[in-house]
């Protein structure tokens, strides 16, 4: 975890969100981006606003920044980044697209597949038929594929919501 992740977790969840993913781009201007969800897994315009109002009042105070920076907050999406081990428990079934760190043994490094969810601190999937097996700490990015299942799941989640 980043030291910017350590300090801004607490503040996140201090305002009833989780921290989904924290960003700090360069540029002309840095931009310091925050994804985040309320503990159901939803996010709405009005949420993004809550929490972008009590991040920069955070922020202001603590000035663990340097330099001028642009806040962005906002919501995972339907097509979410899998940042956490429990992302990949939570969405199994769905398709996943998966970048590891480092090529594995057959030089690959760009896998897609149905979550099929863990096995201790590896994530499972099926790619093609072949069952594959990654150690969490080896994925550099992970995200679910936008799909006609997962589009059926949003909605159903946000009529319950």
């Amino acid at each position: 975890m980043s030291h910017l992740e350590e300090v801004l977790s607490p503040a996140v969840e201090a305002a009833g969100y989780r921290l989904v993913r924290l960003r700090l781009m360069g540029g002309k201007t840095k931009t310091l981006q925050i994804m985040a969800e309320r503990p159901d897994g939803t996010m709405n315009v009005e949420d993004c606003a809550t929490l972008s109002r009590a991040l920069s009042e955070f922020l202001d105070a603590e000035d663990p920044i340097e330099g001028e920076y642009l806040l962005e907050v906002s919501s995972p999406g339907i097509d979410r980044p899998l940042t956490r081990l429990t992302d990949f428990a939570r969405w199994s079934g769905h398709e996943a697209k998966i970048e590891l760190a480092a090529p594995d043994e057959t030089g690959r490094k760009k896998f897609k597949g149905t979550l099929l969810g863990l096995d201790g601190a590896d994530v499972v999937i099926d790619s093609a038929g072949a069952r594959l097996k990654f150690p969490f700490r080896a994925i550099a990015e992970a995200k679910l594929v936008l799909t006609d299942k997962l589009i059926a799941e949003d909605l159903k989640a946000r009529k319950h919501a």
